[in-house]
């Protein structure tokens, strides 16, 4: 039985989990929930799978969620209830699927207490990956992948040197605009905020859904899979593959591919990662391919999707730079939701506020956070 943390449980991921833990009872014990505003959800999974310990952002919330559940859970709140989440005695691994950065501090705190930390938020790499993965090696804890595309490149990986990889190789849908056709470069002003929210494989929350539609989403997880897998960008690349079955794959010196296939289904790369390194029997996915048909691959389209130019430039130069791509992605994408930017401005603020940037190299925690609130002061301040 494994103690399992999940902070931002009533999340697309967050929701996958629970999913996951009911497939898996004798299995997986969630020892501790928490969420950002959606208390009414949060009481739902408290009184299904009585945690010991659940934290809401918000304390007034918090509060009545207390004199909700009684003496039967404890009710925590702000950063402080997520701290005390991510270092429970009982825990043996902490999920980690926040959005943003506010999942940064909970990850260092569950390492620094010998936590197994299993990460969904790409921000906590992305912007911190040499500090997150140093303290790991020197408290002797897995970081283990919850991305779908990370997910299988350590399933073929299998505990391989990175010596003996060519390139890792994270597959990408192309998102709702791959078709050049229908959605030429010129067009790209004119896609509504309603039309990059469908997209054509995954369900997921609107931050990576919007991220998906402007590559950007497959840029972070390129600076992701650097750290992760302890590899130069130079051997991290992208390959389009439009029916989101290959979920990525690795090519090694020798020539030989390794891929790891399934249906679309975020429960699977999360089971692997909470029951790593086991594999438990689960009905949830099943991939029946003479039904698949066809399955194709073709190059990324980086004229009309510049974003992965922009986190490979991040990536290779490194420093307080992924921080600031991060942030100004995360500013641009909210300004587009609120209709006051258009698509293609989404990636101009980003350049825009990497330009304007002076680089620490081998920054600190506080630096790159620093970094990272100049960053979004600074796109919000020249949006196009």
């Amino acid at each position: 039985m494994k103690n399992v943390v999940l902070l931002g449980s009533t999340g697309s991921i967050g929701t996958s989990t629970v999913k996951v833990a009911q497939d898996l009872p004798d299995q997986i014990r969630l020892l501790g929930l928490a969420a950002g505003g959606n208390a009414a959800l949060l009481l739902e999974q408290t009184r299904k799978h009585r945690p010991a310990v659940i934290s809401l952002s918000d304390p007034a919330k918090a509060r009545e969620l207390q004199n909700a559940l009684g003496t039967a859970c404890e009710v925590c709140s702000g950063n402080e209830g997520l701290l005390k989440l991510a270092t429970l005695p009982e825990a043996d691994i902490v999920l980690i699927a926040i959005v943003g950065t506010a999942g940064l501090a909970p990850a260092l705190a569950a390492i620094r207490a010998g936590k197994d930390i299993a990460v969904a938020s790409k921000e906590i790499l992305v912007m911190a990956g040499e500090i997150v993965m140093s303290e790991a090696r020197k408290h002797g804890v897995r970081v283990l992948a919850v991305d779908s595309e990370h997910s299988a490149i350590f399933q073929c990986l299998d505990g391989k040197p990175t010596a003996s990889v060519r390139k890792l190789l994270l597959t990408a849908s192309g998102g709702p605009f791959r078709d050049k056709s229908a959605w030429p470069k010129e067009k790209f002003s004119e896609i509504t905020v309603e039309r990059a929210l469908k997209h054509p494989s995954w369900v997921m929350g609107r931050k990576i859904t919007i991220d998906s539609a402007t590559l950007f989403n497959k840029g972070l997880e390129m600076i992701e899979a650097r750290w992760l897998f302890d590899i130069e960008m130079a051997r991290v690349g992208v390959v389009v593959h439009p029916q989101s079955i290959v979920h990525s794959m690795v090519e090694f010196v020798d020539g030989s591919l390794l891929a790891q296939l399934s249906t679309p289904d975020m429960c699977l790369p999360i089971q692997y990662a909470l029951t790593y390194p086991e594999r438990a029997a689960s009905d949830r996915v099943q991939t029946n391919f003479p039904r698949l048909g066809t399955l194709t691959f073709e190059e990324p389209d980086e004229e009309r999707f510049p974003a992965l130019a922009l986190a490979r430039q991040a990536g290779e130069i490194g420093g307080t730079l992924p921080a600031v791509l991060n942030a100004a992605n995360e500013i641009a994408v909210e300004a587009f939701v609120n209709r006051t930017i258009n698509f293609p401005q989404i990636t101009e603020t980003v350049r825009r506020t990497m330009a304007a940037h002076t680089v620490i190299p081998r920054p600190t925690l506080e630096q790159i956070l620093e970094a990272d609130g100049w960053a979004r002061r600074e796109a919000a301040r020249t949006q196009p």
